[in-house]
This record gives C-alpha cells, sequence and structure tokens, in this order.
C-alpha cells in the first residue's frame, strides 16, 4: 500500500482554482481517464439493485486482505506477543473466507458472463497441450475492460482459495506463511487495472460523495490550498470511516452469509489502518504544509506592504493555527478511540467465540465508536467557525441522541481529569530538585496529551466563554522550560473553571437533550479508566 505521508492530488478552496474535495474523489485511485470512463459506464450499466453496496463490499475486503496481512491491524487486547511464536491458522481462515466473499460478489456483478469463468476453468484442467492452457491464460489478462478484470480477480481468487484451504490443512501456520499468501493476493490485486484500492487515504465517486450540503460549503470555503486540500482530505476520510461502520453493522446483521468472522475482520484491518494513516499523517504533516503555504504568501508581501497588511497576515496566521490545532486533535482523538476499540472491545482474530456473540461485539464496537467519529466531524466544523446541525450532517436516523450522550459521557470523564489535574497543581512544589525527581511534572504533559485529544473538543462545542483564556494557561504550562508558581496558579484556576462550566454542562444536557435518559456512570468510569490507561 502507499505511504500515509503523501496522500495523491492538489486542490483550493475559494482562493484557487482547484476543488480538493472533487480531485480526491477523482484521482486518488489513480485510475487513467479513459479508465474511469471505461469503469463509469461499466458502473452505470450494472443491473444490481444493490449495486453500490456490493461494489463498495468487494473493494473494501479487497483493501482488507492487503491490511489484514499486517498484524497491526488485528485486534487484540494489546497483547505484546511475537509473530514468531504465532500460530496464524485462524487468521489464514479469515482471509479465506474473505476471498470467497469475494468471489461471491463478483459472481453477482459479472452476471451472465460468470458462466465463461465456470467454462474456461474446465478447459483449462482438459486441454493436453501446454502451448494451448498457455494461449488460454493469456487470453484472460487482457484488462480491457472492468468486466474483464474483474473476471481475472475472479479468476485469480478461485486458486488462492485453493491454496488457501490446502494450507489450512497444516497442523500449524507461522506468519512467513501467511504473510506469503496474503502477499500473492496483493500482487494480484494491484495488477488489476480497474480494481486496485491498495492506496492509502484513497477515494472514489461511486460511493465517497458526502450528502450533506452543509459541509460541502464550509469545505469549499476554506480558502488557501493546503488549508483547502486538508480538510477535504478529513472529512472525506471520517465519511469514509463512517461507511466502514455502517458496513461493519450489515454484515452483524447478514444471518444468511456464516462466513461474518472473515468479512469482518477484513473490514475493521481497513478501519485500522485508514484511521492510522489519517491520525499520521494529520500528525506529521499538517503543521508543515500550514506554514509552508503561509511562508510562500508570507514572502511574496514587499517590504514597503508589511506595515499595511500587519494586522491581515497576523489574522491568517491565527487563522491557519486554529486549523492545525483542530486537525492536531482530530488526529489524537482518532488514535485514542481506535486503540481503546481494537484493544479492549474487540475480540482477536483468533478468538474461539460462537458466531453470535461474535455479531453482538461488533455491533458493541460500532455503537461505541460511531459516535466518536461523528464527533469529530462536528467538531472539525464548528472550529472551522460553522455550526453543523446532526440532522443535516449524517446519513444514519436518530444518531442525535447517540452522538449527544457521547458529548455527555466525555464532559463527564474529562471533568474528572480536569479536577485531578488542578489538584496536583495546586499541591506541586516546582522548586523540587528537577534532576533528583525526573518526570515528577510529569502529570502536565499527560493531562496537555487528554486535552488535545478530549477537552478541547468539548471547548469548541460547549462555545466554552472563557476558552481563550483556558488554552493561553495551559500553553504557557506546555512552553516553559521551567514551571514558575505563578503559572502553576493560573492554570489551576483556568483548570477548576473549566471543571465548574463541565458539571453544569452536564446536568444541562441531562435536564434538556437527555431528559429521561438515565446516565450510566459505571461504564464511564470503566471507559476513563481504559482512556486514562492508553
Amino acid at each position: 500500500m502507499t505511504s500515509d505521508s503523501n496522500p495523491p492530488t492538489r486542490g483550493q478552496g475559494q482562493g484557487g482554482a482547484h476543488n480538493a474535495y472533487v480531485e480526491l474523489l477523482r484521482d486518488s485511485r489513480g485510475l487513467r481517464r479513459e479508465q474511469r470512463e471505461a469503469r463509469d459506464a461499466w458502473f452505470s450499466k450494472l443491473a444490481e439493485k444493490q449495486k453500490d453496496e456490493i461494489l463498495f463490499e468487494l473493494e473494501i475486503l479487497l483493501k482488507g486482505l492487503a491490511c489484514f496481512a499486517n498484524p497491526r491491524n488485528h485486534p487484540g487486547s494489546g497483547r505484546r506477543q511475537t509473530i514468531v511464536s504465532h500460530d496464524f491458522r485462524e487468521q489464514l481462515a479469515h482471509a479465506k473466507d474473505g476471498m470467497l466473499r469475494v468471489v461471491q460478489l463478483a459472481r453477482m456483478m459479472l452476471g451472465e458472463r460468470d458462466r465463461a469463468f465456470v467454462f474456461q476453468r474446465y478447459l483449462e484442467t482438459v486441454l493436453p497441450e501446454d502451448n494451448s492452457r498457455t494461449r488460454l491464460v493469456y487470453a484472460t489478462m487482457a484488462q480491457e475492460s472492468p468486466e474483464a478484470a474483474l473476471f481475472l480477480l475472479r479468476q485469480a481468487f478461485t486458486n488462492l482459495i485453493e491454496t488457501g484451504t490446502a494450507m489450512l490443512r497444516l497442523p500449524r501456520v507461522s506468519y512467513r506463511v501467511f504473510y506469503a499468501h496474503l502477499s500473492i493476493t496483493m500482487r494480484e490485486i494491484t495488477q488489476s487495472a480497474f480494481f486496485n484500492p491498495l492506496s492509502a487515504l484513497e477515494f472514489r465517486p461511486e460511493f465517497d460523495r458526502i450528502g450533506s450540503s452543509a459541509v460541502l460549503e464550509l469545505m469549499q470555503n476554506v480558502t488557501g490550498e493546503h488549508p483547502h486540500r486538508l480538510v477535504a482530505l478529513t472529512f472525506l476520510s471520517l465519511y469514509r470511516m463512517l461507511r466502514y461502520l455502517r458496513l461493519l453493522d450489515a454484515i452483524a446483521l447478514d444471518h444468511t452469509d456464516r462466513r461474518v468472522a472473515g468479512r469482518a475482520y477484513l473490514v475493521l484491518a481497513v478501519l485500522r489502518s485508514d484511521g492510522r494513516a489519517l491520525s499520521n499523517y494529520l500528525r506529521r504533516r499538517a503543521g508543515e504544509l500550514l506554514a509552508e503555504g503561509f511562508g510562500r504568501e508570507l514572502g511574496r508581501v514587499g517590504a514597503s506592504d508589511i506595515g499595511a497588511r500587519h494586522d491581515a497576515l497576523v489574522a491568517e496566521g491565527q487563522r491557519l493555527s486554529a486549523i492545525k490545532d483542530a486537525l492536531l486533535t482530530v488526529s489524537a482523538s482518532l488514535r485514542v478511540e481506535l486503540r481503546r476499540i481494537f484493544e479492549h472491545e474487540l475480540p482477536p482474530a483468533d478468538a474461539k467465540l460462537t458466531e453470535q456473540d461474535l455479531r453482538a461485539r461488533i455491533q458493541g464496537a460500532t455503537a461505541l465508536l460511531r459516535p466518536a467519529i461523528e464527533l469529530c466531524v462536528l467538531f472539525l466544523g464548528r472550529a472551522l467557525g460553522a455550526t453543523l446541525e446532526e440532522g443535516r450532517v449524517f446519513e444514519d436516523v436518530g444518531v442525535r441522541r447517540g452522538t449527544i450522550a457521547r458529548v455527555r459521557q466525555n464532559v463527564w470523564m474529562f471533568a474528572q481529569i480536569t479536577r485531578a489535574f488542578a489538584s496536583k497543581l495546586r499541591h506541586a512544589d516546582p522548586t523540587s530538585d528537577r534532576w533528583a525527581v525526573p518526570e515528577s511534572f510529569g502529570f502536565v504533559r499527560d493531562f496537555l496529551g487528554y486535552f488535545r485529544a478530549m477537552g478541547y473538543p468539548l471547548v469548541v462545542l460547549g462555545d466554552y466563554p472563557r476558552a481563550r483564556s483556558l488554552v493561553a494557561s495551559l500553553a504557557a504550562l506546555r512552553d516553559a522550560d521551567l514551571l514558575d508558581p505563578t503559572r502553576l496558579d493560573v492554570a489551576a484556576g483556568e483548570c477548576e473553571a473549566f471543571y465548574d462550566f463541565s458539571i453544569q454542562l452536564f446536568e444541562r444536557m441531562s435536564q434538556r437533550e437527555l431528559a429521561g435518559v438515565p446516565f450510566d456512570r459505571p461504564a464511564a468510569a470503566r471507559s476513563l479508566k481504559l482512556y486514562l490507561g492508553d
């Protein structure tokens, strides 16, 4: 898969000629123009009623086979087990089940053409001359149309299923064998002219168009090449992850297919991989790209114009800084939430669960993760100056109450963290020997991380009136080499004020939007414990 540090395409918002949203949908796959047109024409002629869902699952399972080859994308309880000592037999079985589903989906889209595959497979086994067999193979390798490319994938996966079935008869499957099998699978996918979704952070117009006019307008109003592209990339990625969750729910509810584990673990691997790719890209590149664009703009200002444009340049710098803070917050929130779900809520890929229990665990995990991703969408919109209403942003019915319930839980959780932090600040001794007591103020660094991932979204979404004072006091702690009593006292006072605001917000939400919905304090306490453990 391509690197997560260089998503393709460029784009500009109001201030430029390009539209990053459109270009990401059109170009991130890397198809040539004639290939895009051929694929669009083929897709429009498909007779299947649910062709959007069928094609989406097919491509996500293809990508999932590549992501599943990396054990970092497997769910588990944070086990530190070397891959050398692990038996990957169950994982290989899941991969084979995923391939079976790929073949099933391909047959649905091929329709009558699938009969030709059965006949050709028969010919491959009965032709006596090697030259005839070779000509038959070469004839199928020409991918002049999406249908021909799909036919070739169908053929390759049928052979891979046969070899996978044979390997499952082994008493033990090492990681080298598991990876070798999936690396051959990846090679087949990368050679597909029309169905190669293995790039990180790639999108398709068939199923990635954002239906919310409010979000589209917000993206278009972000000026500047890099800010516009970063915001468009983030929104598209968040909406894609929400679609992964809908697919997982559909798999968990599909009782006509017993291959729930194979399908689900492949989709989960894609979710983990894409979430990590977005989080890492924003953390490593957002600040650099925004600074680079601002530096170019500043370099174009003549010395004689600096005075006249001083205020405008300062305002632009503050705008870019706010965008960077928002993107870094999305990055931190995604990293924490995905780690919590994959390490504590989802069963390992080799768990011996019943089909019913696995379906329940998948639905439970999606129910926890969906509000977290939706909050990232709402937070990013609010941080960019727009008030996004849930009903105009998300497709799922009833999302508002679930999202608000998650906000209430986060408010309560971060209030406890803030109260403990303020107490530590009040009792901290900044004159202690820093050399004799290493990491004596490590709790400050820890709190700043918690604030980035959970606290700052609540400050923005809750319209906290003292937001600037709170952020400034915490920035003073972050930027100081030595913590003086004055800074500690100011930060403690701001945190105590924010704690009072949080408790009032918690009570207000419980009495208004969530009236009659009891607050599960033990569950929130367990979530807080897991969160602090990360």
